[in-house]
């Protein structure tokens, strides 16, 4: 069973016509129908229901009630609405169990109001707007229930794990979300608003994607699977500069780089009950007679590395790396958009060996300061992204100072996931989460402190006396998945451009740095030689020498959000100077060119650098897209 709970000021519906050749037979007066000040309920009655309604009519219950209780709603609208699941059940049990979870919420004191089932409805819906305000819920039953469908219901009891959810300030006032004052925080509001409600749906194509289309970054393949994409030769670049700034980072931080396979047996003993995790979103690989799964992090690789290990107390904290391209991940198809999220994934995944808790919080802070640094250099402040902290109520008693510190060190309120208890393998976890235009949020960076792998991979280390002891590791990604960020990039930039500002790419990042625009074709050879010098001075350059005016050529260079336009005609030529057009500042300037490259160099100076990544000459290239 599916469950939209919705907290509405009013909810009123009107019968058109039939959805069903046998709908429920109602009464004249049950053609329309309103409550005020309700718990909207949409309900999906699924095929896997079937095996057990009655365990579903009691665990819809429960959740039902649990919200209303904490909504302090008093009447509820059970409204059956197909359209949130593809696996539905027969209509004759879909009906019974609606009628019974409407007449046990009566018997407990509930004001109920059902709407008929098996009719086209049009209905009105005000939502409250708070945080509460918009959850969903699913609902499997055990018995009957076949090994794999047990295990998604264990990826989706994951899901439907308590969670107390609070604001945590950098005074360390720890505030519960519907009691936190919003004003000044919108994005922070639209953050927790995605979180709890746990719908991570795209209705509709985020801003991001035209972008990338219309830049020719990348584009989506027909020929592969859903979530795997092409990328032209400007959008390699962008993501092959991401790729190796974020190692450089990482190896810099003290980092050993591996690499390890993408695809693992099935039936590996210390694999099989992390799989088990998540087994609706695997890709399976079969040769010969057995099965392998493709990877969807690094873990598994440098898990069984660490354990043919020797480690010493000496060693650690001891850090291992792989930048995996790529990781798999096979998400529902209404869940993929553009670059947001993806079925194959670039993530820098670094696991760190620590030899106690206080060790562990200890890398825990400086991955936190790591991330922030390494968002910095893509161009994503804190400002742009939203801090969720996760772990159980005991540890926030034990360690409520090295929480509030993290809050203190980000500048501003953070989100706060308690557990009364742990279910998953880590103690404590925080992502930066970047919210985009459709006020959708995706995790970049994260690190977590897992306190059950070490175990189960027999991953060891001899301390001060000799004896063998099991560590804790952190996982930490940095940045994210590297498709992550350029989303988090493009997603910024629609913004900006949405609010009349100029959109651009941070400089280091942009596919070409500098076009050189001729007047004429007298003066190409001119351009010619102010390219040549900017490119022995690794700086991105092109030449626009196609037979387009010369107030088209600028229109393009803008539309390509190109940093520096390049002016030459026969003044530059003989004075030997170059008019420069500066995206940033939108200033027009005559200058020397040696000043341009210095200017240029010292603003990309500590980034990676890689050539142009298209023909020097615009007329030599071919059209990506038409």
């Amino acid at each position: 069973m599916r469950m939209l709970l919705i907290h509405a000021d009013y909810l009123e519906y009107e019968v058109r016509d039939r959805a069903l050749k046998n709908p429920e037979p109602i009464s004249e007066e049950q053609k329309k129908g309103r409550l005020d000040e309700v718990l909207a309920v949409f309900i999906s009655v699924e095929k896997v229901d079937e095996t057990n309604p009655e365990e579903v009519v009691e665990k819809a219950i429960t959740e039902i009630e649990d919200v209303a209780k904490q909504v302090r709603a008093e009447r509820i609208f059970v409204y059956p609405f197909a359209h949130l699941s593809s696996e539905l059940a027969k209509p004759d049990v879909a009906l019974e169990i609606l009628k019974k979870i409407e007449e046990k919420l009566r018997e407990k004191g509930y004001e109920v109001k059902r709407a008929p089932f098996g009719y086209y409805k049009a209905f009105k819906l005000s939502c409250k707007g708070h945080p509460l305000a918009e959850l969903s819920r699913t609902i499997v039953p055990e018995e009957g229930v076949s090994k794999e469908e047990r295990n998604i219901a264990l990826e989706k009891e994951e899901k439907e794990l308590v969670s107390h959810w609070f604001i945590l300030t950098p005074e360390g006032e720890l505030i519960e979300v519907d009691r936190f004052d919003f004003t000044g925080h919108e994005n922070l509001r639209k953050f927790v608003n995605y979180e709890i409600a746990k719908n991570r749906v795209a209705e509709r194509e985020p801003p991001h994607v035209k972008l990338m289309l219309e830049h020719e970054l990348v584009d989506y393949e027909p020929g592969s699977d859903a979530g795997n994409l092409r990328y032209y030769p400007k959008g390699r670049l962008i993501k092959g500069l991401l790729e190796q700034y974020v190692t450089e980072k990482v190896v810099e931080y003290g980092a050993m780089e591996v690499e390890t396979p993408i695809m693992y047996d099935f039936e590996h003993p210390a694999l099989e009950k992390y799989l088990n995790r998540f087994p609706a979103r695997q890709y399976i690989v079969k040769s010969g007679d057995k099965k392998f799964f493709l990877r969807f992090a690094a873990c598994f690789g440098q898990f069984l590395i660490k354990k043919d290990a020797i480690i010493s107390y000496r060693h650690l904290p001891l850090r291992m790396y792989e930048l995996t391209r790529y990781s798999f991940r096979r998400e529902k198809s209404g869940e993929l958009s553009g670059l947001r999220r993806l079925r194959a994934f670039t993530m820098p995944d670094m696991h760190t060996v620590a030899k106690d808790l206080k060790q562990a919080m200890d890398e825990f802070k400086k991955q936190y300061k790591l991330s922030m640094e390494v968002l910095r250099g893509v161009g994503l402040t804190p400002e742009d992204y939203e801090v969720a902290i996760r772990f159980t109520r005991d540890f926030w008693e034990a360690n409520k100072d090295f929480i509030v510190e993290l809050a203190r060190i980000i500048g501003k309120p953070v989100l706060i996931e308690m557990w009364d208890q742990r279910f998953f393998y880590f103690i404590l976890k925080f992502e930066f989460n970047f919210v985009d235009n459709l006020d959708k949020a995706a995790a970049l960076s994260t690190v977590q402190i897992d306190v059950e792998n070490a175990e189960r991979f027999g991953i060891t280390y001899y301390d001060e006396d000799g004896k063998e002891r099991y560590p804790l590791i952190l996982h930490c990604s940095p940045s994210g998945a590297i498709e992550r960020v350029m989303y988090a990039i493009l997603e910024k930039q629609a913004k900006l451009q949405a609010m009349g500002k100029k959109p651009a790419f941070p400089l280091w990042l942009s596919p070409i740095q500098v076009r050189v625009i001729p007047v004429s074709e007298d003066v190409l050879d001119y351009a010619l030689y102010v390219a040549g010098k900017l490119e022995g001075a690794k700086i991105r350059v092109d030449v626009d020498d196609t037979n387009d005016r010369l107030n088209k050529k600028i229109r393009k260079a803008e539309k390509e959000w190109i940093p520096y336009i390049i002016v030459v005609g026969r003044n530059e030529k003989e004075q030997n100077t170059v008019t420069v057009r500066r995206r940033e500042d939108g200033k027009q300037l005559e200058m020397q060119l040696e000043d341009l490259i210095r200017e240029i160099r010292g603003k990309t100076e500590g980034f990676p650098y890689k050539p142009r990544p298209l023909p020097l000459l615009l007329s030599r290239r071919p059209k990506f897209r038409g």
